[in-house]
Order: C-alpha cells, then structure tokens, then sequence
C-alpha cells in the first residue's frame, strides 16, 4: 500500500486544547499504541504528547510509539511544541523560539529504535534547518518574533531543576530546558525524519525567579497557545505550498 505524504504536529503542555481535531484514531505500533487526530481537512496529523488528557508524564511519554505511528502513516516533516523554561535574559517569558542544538540529561528512558544492532546516527544538526526556516517565514508573514538558534537542554523531571543545575546548564551553553525534546528529536532523526521545535518560554529557570510551579507554565500557555497553533498552521500550509 502507497503511504500519502503527511505533515505531523507533536504538541505539548498548553497547546493541544486550541486546535481543531476530528476522533482519535488508536494506531497500535510495535512499540505500543499511539493516539492520533487528523486536521478536518486533512492538512496535518497531531499527536499529543502527553496524551489527549495530559496524563503521561514526560518519563512516561511512549516516544517511540508515537514516532513510529506518525511514520507508518507517511509522516516525513514534524514540528514539535514545548513549554520551557528560559535561561538566558535574551529570551523573556511569553516569546516564542527554535531549537537548534540539544543537550541530554535524561536518565532512564528508551531513547533507540536500535537496541538490537549497530547503528550511529548522526545528531550534528538534530532540527530541520529547512522547516526552522519554514517556521521563520511563517513568523514573518505572522509579525511574531521568534529566537533562534536556541540550545535546549532536557531534563529528567517529573520535578523542576534546581538552581544549581541551571547554573551548570548555563555554564555548558544551555538556553532552555524541558523535560520532553530528548529522545523525541533523536528517534525522528533515527527514522530519517525532519524535526523542527516551536519553544515557548513560560518561565525562568530554577534561581532566576524565587520559585517555579506547573500552574505558572499552564497560565502564560494560556495566552501563547493560540498564536503557538497559529503559527504552526501557518508553516503548514507553506510546506503544503512548495511541495
């Protein structure tokens, strides 16, 4: 059977509620099962990331799941959303950026497709420069800013960091951090999949704000989300345009 050419839509903490989906499809993949909803008209497939009712910790997410359903449906270009936490001044809380680089600081967690032959994929450039460049056209027609180049470092969680880890995140070239970029990025890369992140700063890191709670992160998704999916579909139908 010929697969159709899709465009997939990873979204996370605050996003998923503002777009508009048809009925999941429960996609059973090798690796477990994995929720899908189509655009209505068709223009994207989504995944949230957390589930459809944020119940999946980010130790807890099937990544791989959830990359192999959007590759068995034809999925080639991903763009991923993530709440983060800022940790450079040039990056205020509420602004949107792109991840460019990453830094891995899970701990426990599947993070190969590869686990029973040799395989080194090359992570020199992990996002797609193409749709970094897509999402940044679709920002200019948008009149939004967005950071570039950004590193963005993934953390372990459930928990928060502490303000000690940010400042070794900092010192080793961080800009923000997550809980959920690592391994998504690694397993799209792994299936030759393009992978670009829309970031949202939703707070500063851990001793750059006398504390950091989930409530904060849900109250500024609550103003950014929509812009977020407005700017995703935006790249969309560029990508729909040149293809």
């Amino acid at each position: 059977m010929t697969r159709i050419r899709q465009i997939g839509v990873i979204t996370g903490t605050g996003v998923t509620e503002y777009f508009d989906l048809s009925r999941p499809r429960i996609l059973k993949t090798r690796y477990g099962r994995a929720t899908v909803f189509e655009h209505p008209r068709g223009e994207y497939l989504l995944i949230p990331r957390h589930g459809a009712e944020h119940k999946s910790p980010p130790q807890g997410i099937n990544y791989k799941a959830n990359i192999a359903a959007f590759e068995e449906l034809g999925v080639r270009e991903i763009i991923a959303t993530s709440a983060v936490g800022s940790m450079i001044p040039g990056f205020k809380v509420g602004e949107l950026g792109l991840a460019e680089q990453f830094l891995d600081f899970t701990k426990r967690r599947p993070t190969t497709f590869f686990e029973d032959k040799v395989v080194h994929t090359d992570m020199t450039n992990p996002y797609s420069r193409r749709l970094n460049n897509e999402l940044s056209r679709a920002a200019r027609k948008l009149k939004l800013a967005l950071r570039k180049h950004l590193v963005y470092v993934c953390a372990e969680g459930p928990r928060f960091e502490t303000a000690a880890e940010i400042k070794m995140y900092r010192m080793l070239g961080g800009g923000v951090v997550g809980m959920t970029g690592v391994p998504e990025v690694v397993l799209s890369n792994e299936k030759n999949l393009e992978y670009a992140s829309v970031l949202v700063a939703t707070n500063w890191g851990a001793g750059m704000q006398p504390r950091v709670s989930h409530e904060e992160v849900l109250k500024v998704m609550s103003y950014s989300g929509m812009t977020v999916k407005l700017l995703v579909e935006m790249t969309v139908r560029g990508l729909r345009d040149n293809s």
